[in-house]
């Protein structure tokens, strides 16, 4: 009996009792769809996230600082260290930003806004060339903040898009809101980045640093962030500024510093991990499936023990046997597998819009599309499973007597 005759008697097979060939595919079914909903997942996370940090730059540095001094050392770092840092090695280090967050209520006349967020920074978290941010949003109207600006604590801020429309109506350049009782001048509008709500990054203002520190009360600045001249600089220049550091603090966990690509590999890592781990837990299904593949089969084994008697007293031999129904547990598996990847790539496209819905964007900013070699893997272990599960009875069907099979009732 050649392969294509031991298919059509598979299928025929099926088709005799479908709602039993059915339940027998269902953990086929459920393993492959969540193997391919979770991997279309990770990867639409995996290139958002990535899209992210290359938006932010790969020459970005961050460092943060907990210490206050130790060892030898009771200094702490003031801006004007890291400043002199960058003027010091000028190839390697093109500009430092203070990063302070402010503690303070926001107000534009008689309406207050606790939750939105207050930076102080300085000029070089916006790159003209770009017109983008370090964070990531762009500019939609007016410029931000200025050297001029900076050096000489002028009261100027920019805000994000939900203060622009529910401050000020869409009409914010030149107006004024105060941030702890100091007064600020809009002087730029950043585009809309997620959804203008309230508490959102959209609901956010940089002002000078120093005005900052000034509103905090407080010299003492935790965060930084460095660009570096180029991205194969970055390397050379988070390891001067951590030189820098340590000869302060003389203690490595007194401070943290981080490059754009070393955070982007350490969250495609953090990602990988869990994805393997869903999958590994999703793959219980599909061993729940092969088991109850080979509990199918050896029923349908006891059920055609006389089919075999006749097929073995006819002449065919135990291998004739044994394929049949390897194959027949083959095509089961196969079958629901195929289900499985349209169930699975339905669910995806299904995640891709509750997912642009829950970010407040289109689906072009998330997308959990299924790859062709997830989709194969996936179809190719379904089938493994069925032919490796379907073996042992296929295996107990090639072995009956033909005598004592003609002789079962």
């Amino acid at each position: 009996m050649n392969f294509g005759q031991s298919f059509r008697l598979a299928i025929k097979s099926l088709l005799t009792s479908k709602m039993r060939a059915l339940l027998t595919m269902l953990g086929i079914i459920i393993g492959v769809a969540a193997v391919i909903v979770i991997t279309s997942l990770g990867n639409g996370m995996q290139k958002l996230m990535n899209d992210q940090f290359e938006s932010l730059g790969a020459n970005l540095i961050q460092v943060q600082i907990w210490g206050r001094g130790g060892g030898m050392s009771s200094r702490t770092v003031e801006p004007d260290d890291m400043y002199a840092l960058a003027d010091k090695y000028p190839q390697y280090i093109s500009g430092v930003s203070p990063y302070v967050m402010v503690q303070g209520t926001v107000r534009h006349g008689s309406d207050e806004f606790k939750r939105t967020s207050v930076y102080g920074s300085s000029e070089i978290l916006y790159d003209t060339g770009r017109n983008m941010l370090m964070t990531g949003q762009k500019l939609s109207q007016g410029r931000f903040l200025t050297y001029v600006d900076v050096t000489r604590n002028q009261n100027v801020c920019v805000i994000g898009s939900y203060l622009a429309e529910t401050a000020f109506h869409g009409d914010a350049m030149g107006k004024t809101l105060t941030i702890k009782g100091s007064p600020f001048t809009v002087v730029g509008v950043l585009e809309e980045y997620s959804d203008s709500s309230e508490g959102s990054n959209d609901d956010l203002i940089f002002i000078p640093y120093e005005n900052a520190m000034r509103i905090n009360g407080s010299g003492y600045v935790s965060l930084y962030l460095f660009t570096s001249t180029t991205k194969d600089t970055a390397s050379t220049a988070k390891g001067i500024i951590e030189n820098a550091l340590f000869k302060v603090y003389q203690d490595s966990d007194a401070y943290m510093a981080m490059s754009s690509a070393e955070m982007m590999e350490a969250m495609n890592t953090m990602l990988n991990t869990m994805i393997t781990v869903l999958v590994i837990i999703a793959a219980i299904a599909l061993l729940v499936g092969g088991i109850g593949i080979m509990n199918i089969m050896l029923v349908s084994v006891t059920e055609r023990t006389r089919e075999i008697g006749i097929r073995k007293s006819l002449g065919a031999k135990c291998r004739d046997i044994r394929s049949q129904f390897i194959i027949e547990a083959g095509t089961t598996s196969a079958i629901g597998g195929v289900l499985g990847i349209i169930l699975g790539v339905i669910m995806a496209n299904v995640f891709t819009v509750i997912m642009a819905a829950v970010m407040g964007g289109d689906s072009a900013n998330f997308s959990a599309t299924p790859t062709l070699s997830g989709v194969m893997v996936s179809f190719g272990v379904s089938v493994a499973i069925g032919i490796l599960f379907g073996y042992l009875p296929a295996n107990k069907a090639a072995k009956l007597n033909p005598i004592d099979a003609l002789r079962y009732d």
